[in-house]
């Protein structure tokens, strides 16, 4: 049974309190998000669902300290990251968290090698090329190493964003709209993949998605609607 501190169980990986995003628009302010509050334990899957324009990709950036609330806290593994600084933040991020973007956010002027090693560099891994050459090769492109993205199909560039994110055995893997540029088939083998490879690794999974049948493959499902968490 798990210990309880603050009404949290201490596998909590991230919790979001009373989180509020207003911005400029025009003449006056705009309300993104309003007094958000959920929080996700170790090994869960859950579904951020909503229309276009509810707050689901600001709610992850909020979550992932890209980005920083008009109001409420993000606690990422028991820290709260408004009370950090950028630097810090990163660092965090670079410790806890993975991301697969739809964009793919792979750079241009490297191989797929070498932009799944760049995380395992940065954190000065003597291993990185080693694990970065596994993970490649468990995502089926151990035969791809070299080729540059310009020179990968989507779902091959996705298969590498994958590699790169669970090369660092996150806690958390971030994942916003991550078949929302491939076509159909090979969406449903991108997102096979993501959810076996997740479960090989334990991480808990957040899941941006638009597809009510992908969200449905995760054990909970948060809806968003016009800023606001539906109950």
């Amino acid at each position: 049974m798990n210990m309880i501190e603050n009404g949290l169980t201490t596998d909590t990986v991230i919790e979001v309190a009373a989180l509020g995003k207003i911005v400029p628009s025009g003449d006056g302010m705009l309300t993104i998000l309003h007094e958000i509050s959920f929080a996700v334990t170790s090994g869960e899957a859950v579904a951020i669902v909503g229309a276009s324009g509810s707050g689901k990709s600001t709610l992850l950036g909020l979550m992932a300290g890209l980005d920083l609330p008009s109001s409420g806290a993000v606690r990422l593994g028991g820290q709260d990251l408004g009370s950090l600084d950028e630097d810090a933040r990163a660092a965090l991020r670079g410790r806890l968290l993975g991301f697969v973007f739809q964009s793919f956010q792979l750079l241009p002027a490297l191989t797929a090698l070498e932009n799944t090693m760049l995380p395992l560099e940065l954190a000065g891994r003597p291993d990185a090329r080693a694990t970065a050459e596994a993970m490649l090769d468990r995502v089926g492109l151990g035969a791809r190493l070299g080729h540059y993205p310009k020179h990968l199909s989507g779902g091959e560039q996705q298969r590498v964003a994958l590699a790169r994110a669970f090369a660092m055995r996150p806690q958390l893997l971030l994942a916003d709209e991550p078949t929302g540029n491939l076509d159909a088939a090979t969406g449903a083998q991108v997102i096979d993949l993501m959810f076996a490879m997740n479960a090989e690794a334990g991480t808990t999974l957040i899941l941006v998605t638009h597809d009510e049948a992908l969200a449905h493959r995760c054990g909970r499902t948060l809806r968003l609607s016009a800023g606001r968490l539906e109950v």
